[in-house]
Order: C-alpha cells, then sequence, then structure tokens
C-alpha cells in the first residue's frame, strides 16, 4: 500500500496544474469574478497552514485530501479562461492555487520530476500578488 501510495504522489505532482487548467467547470459564471482573489486568498489562507503542518508530520495523507478540495475550488470558478475570461485578469491567483501543492510536495519529495528550480519563488511572487491584489 505504501509503496502505490509513492507512485500516486509524484503522478499527481506532475499532473496537477495542467489539470487544473484544463477543467471545464459549469458553475464558473455564477460567480463574480471580482471576488475571486479573495475567495483564492481565503482558500489558501486555510490550506498552507494545513499543509506547513503535513510537511512537518510528514503527512503525505494531506496532498490527497487537498487536492480534492482544490478541484472543487478550481471547478467552481472556473479557471479554464474560456469557461470564465475574467479570471484572465487574476493569474496570480489562479497559479497559487494552482501551485501550492506541487511546491509543498517538492518539499517532502525533493528529487520528484515535477520539482522545477524556481518554483517556490514563482509561488511566492504569485501568492504575494494576488494578496495584493485580494485587498
Amino acid at each position: 500500500m505504501e509503496s502505490a501510495r509513492h507512485r500516486v504522489l509524484p503522478f499527481t505532482a506532475r499532473v496537477i496544474a495542467p489539470l487544473l487548467l484544463a477543467l471545464c467547470a459549469s458553475g464558473a459564471f455564477a460567480q463574480d469574478a471580482r471576488e475571486f482573489p479573495g475567495a483564492a486568498m481565503r482558500f489558501l489562507n486555510v490550506e498552507l497552514p494545513q499543509m506547513e503542518n503535513a510537511i512537518k508530520e510528514r503527512d503525505r495523507d494531506y496532498f490527497e485530501d487537498a487536492m480534492s478540495r482544490m478541484l472543487d475550488f478550481s471547478e467552481q470558478w472556473g479557471f479554464k479562461v474560456r469557461d470564465n475570461p475574467q479570471l484572465a485578469s487574476y493569474p496570480m491567483c489562479t497559479e497559487a492555487v494552482s501551485d501550492f501543492l506541487v511546491v509543498g510536495m517538492c518539499r517532502i519529495m525533493t528529487t520528484a520530476s515535477a520539482c522545477e528550480p524556481g518554483m517556490q519563488e514563482r509561488f511566492n511572487t504569485n501568492l504575494q500578488k494576488c494578496r495584493a491584489v485580494a485587498q
């Protein structure tokens, strides 16, 4: 069981960002895109402390559960530009939400193929920009 989980997590890290960008959300237009940065920051403000604890505890199960929550959030807002083109104004927020789990997983599994140099820095920059837009 443990070895299967170790195979699933690297696969998840490689496909999560493109998967989120390819999601087609039927409820995307029900949201006002101007509220998206605030919603993204509320989501991340809940998830990031939990992720930090999971990293400290080396709890890989957190990432599977958090991925489900992230997919639900992205579906709710319609990350696919064609579905909600107004979100194109907030790439820093869509990228922060899309990348936070991969960045966290790379802190546990530093040799995973999805762990690109500069990923953490890009995430931090996008997070700061999203936070600034949300205020």
